[in-house]
């Protein structure tokens, strides 16, 4: 007797998943039972949690043609999602999801301080495009500032009337570098 309600239970999942698959995207039910319609409604309307995307994506993607695959439509280069994922999601709402941009697609100048480096910021981005790694942060070859004298501090030495940073820090970097940092204006 266990296994018959264990096994009708089944069944009746396996009924219900299948009126549900021949439903239309607009919620009409091509099923030939009448039974399962209006179970079937009632799921089709509430959004699938196992899809987080697929309601984020409609509001904010663009409209899927008509037999055509979204990934016919746009360009998803460089998208960390597979076609067929990029498909589905177009398919279920009827709207393109928007091309995902990889952390890798930020341009190295937005990733790291790049401040002192010699090599321009095209030049930077270019490199961090071409290998699909941000090259390290160079020194200048030519320090910047004025060559510490051993027996004064930076603030004693140059005067950083209206700089921004503390005689601490001035003085800190003097020590580190053994030159006295440029004045830095507000």
């Amino acid at each position: 007797m266990r296994t018959r309600k264990i096994s009708a239970l089944t069944m009746t999942a396996v009924a219900l998943g299948l009126a549900l698959t021949a439903c239309n995207n607009d919620g009409a039910d091509n099923a030939s039972s009448s039974g399962s319609s209006s179970s079937s409604d009632a799921s089709a309307s509430k959004p699938d949690a196992s899809k987080p995307d697929a309601t984020k994506d409609k509001a904010s993607g663009t409209p899927a043609k008509s037999g055509t695959k979204c990934t016919d439509q746009l360009d998803y280069a460089g998208d960390s999602r597979s076609n067929a994922e990029i498909n589905s999601i177009g398919a279920d709402t009827g709207t393109c999801p928007p091309v995902k941009k990889s952390q890798s697609d930020t341009k190295c100048t937005d990733q790291l301080n790049y401040a002192g480096d010699p090599r321009s910021n095209a030049e930077i981005n270019s490199i961090g495009a071409d290998t699909g790694t941000c090259p390290p942060v160079q020194k200048s070859e030519k320090p910047t500032g004025t060559p510490k004298d051993p027996n004064k501090k930076c603030t004693d030495q140059v005067n950083y009337a209206g700089d921004t940073r503390s005689n601490a820090e001035i003085n800190s970097i003097g020590e580190d570098t053994g030159t006295c940092p440029p004045v830095k204006q507000k």
